[in-house]
């Protein structure tokens, strides 16, 4: 598919059950001939045969070293590699591919921007605006700069129906606020959260925003045009790509004014023992050999969202999310956690009497894989009062079959372990 296609833009209908037969991994069964229910996709999704057979044949065929090498196998890899870039682009609907970075992913590219931006904008006595349902990943790389140049950490609260108090945003964002970040989907509750409203409040006073992306990315188009955050990040292997391997996009007028976040190989221009100047985008951030397999898997993978019907898989995950949320709900002692009406495919909840790992550990065995604990998300899941969250996460290629599995696997947890 060519790159300059929007994902928008496609007009094709959507098959959940022709989508799944592109997964080998959902073929599979699971403990005693148990078919397999994957419902961690918030964590990591599954990979299509287009980015296994795009992987190995990169492997077997073009494996070598990008951008240095004058033989035909390097600058093929070179090829690949920059192609996916521009596809990556398309994808986002970045202005120039120029401004997507290759990250190991979410976690490195804030890592990053912290690192290298937050230390330009932020100073003694300045605050950080975080929400209180920030993935680990967007809290500790700020607490770490804010302890470095002596700045704080503000937090806008969330509600108990898992909504940002937006209403209190002025309270937060202050005259003292250097920088926002927030994730545009909590990957614990599911929330959609009103980016724009924020972006919009944050830049009329001439605050940047960070927005974490790596809920959103594989379940809507982005369009980081629209959004008009200062950077964008998200992660591969949770949009059907590779693991270990991530962009980060920035406003170029903020990417061309950091310095590099890693020094060494291929993101220099000129080096003496006196002195060293540095390559320009996107370069200048990708020092040294990079995850070259990963970022081809990762161009293939976003090639192959873009070639899907983006409101029919929208229309179809929220009717799973919607009819698993009614069927959950219905039983007995349990309770969810994040009742926002703007969600996407993330369905956290708990039982009264049942530990959270007791109940995921159970539903293993009948083959239905869910993700238990705090989801990097501790300072959330203390809000709420709770050890953590049972919570099933969906994607395009799961249907209502697999919800009615994870009901009648809870049903099962219930006769089993639950106070009698």
């Amino acid at each position: 598919m060519s790159a300059t296609t929007k994902p928008q833009t496609k007009a094709t209908s959507f098959d959940a059950e022709a989508l799944r037969a592109d997964f080998p991994a959902l073929q599979q069964d699971i403990y005693d001939d148990t078919p397999l229910v994957y419902l961690d996709n918030a964590a990591t999704s599954q990979t299509p045969t287009a980015v296994i057979d795009r992987l190995e044949h990169f492997h077997s065929r073009e494996n070598s070293n990008v951008h240095r090498g004058v033989h035909r196998l390097s600058q093929d890899a070179t090829d690949e590699y920059e192609s996916a870039r521009e596809s990556i682009a398309t994808f986002i609907d970045a202005p120039n591919p120029e401004q997507v970075i290759f990250t190991r992913g979410t976690t490195e590219g804030l890592n990053l921007i912290s690192s290298t931006f937050g230390e330009l904008v932020v100073d003694e006595g300045d605050e950080i605006l975080l929400t209180e349902m920030e993935h680990h990943s967007n809290i500790v790389p700020w607490q770490m700069l804010a302890e470095q140049v002596g700045a704080e950490i503000r937090v806008l609260p969330v509600s108990d129906r898992g909504e940002l108090e937006m209403d209190r945003l002025g309270e937060f964002l202050t005259d003292d606020t250097a920088l926002v970040a927030v994730t545009h989907v909590s990957n614990t509750l599911g929330t959609i959260n009103p980016v724009g409203d924020l972006i919009d409040s944050a830049h009329a006073q001439d605050v940047p925003v960070v927005l974490d992306g790596a809920q959103s990315a594989p379940h809507m188009p982005v369009d980081v045009q629209a959004l008009d955050a200062d950077f964008f990040v998200f992660s591969g292997h949770k949009m059907f790509g590779p693991t270990g391997i991530g962009i980060l996009y920035g406003k170029r007028e903020h990417l061309e004014a950091m310095p590099p976040y890693h020094g060494g190989g291929d993101m220099i221009d000129e080096v003496s023992f006196e002195k060293s100047t540095y390559d320009g985008l996107p370069h200048k951030f990708e020092a040294g050999t990079p995850h070259i397999a990963g970022v081809v898997g990762l161009g293939t993978a976003a090639e192959y969202m873009m070639d899907l019907n983006w409101d029919a898989v929208q229309a179809h995950e929220d009717d799973v999310l919607a009819y698993a949320t009614e069927q959950v709900q219905a039983i007995d002692g349990l309770r969810i956690v994040g009742t926002a009406p703007e969600k996407t495919s993330v369905l956290s909840f708990v039982f009264e009497d049942i530990h959270p790992y007791d109940a995921g550990t159970f539903l293993d065995r009948l083959g239905i894989a869910v993700r238990t604990g705090h989801h990097c998300t501790q300072p959330l899941v203390e809000r709420y009062g709770l050890p953590g969250t049972i919570r099933a996460s969906f994607a395009a290629y799961n249907t209502r079959e697999d919800a009615d599995r994870l009901v009648e696997g809870l049903r099962c947890v219930k006769q089993m372990l639950g106070d009698s």
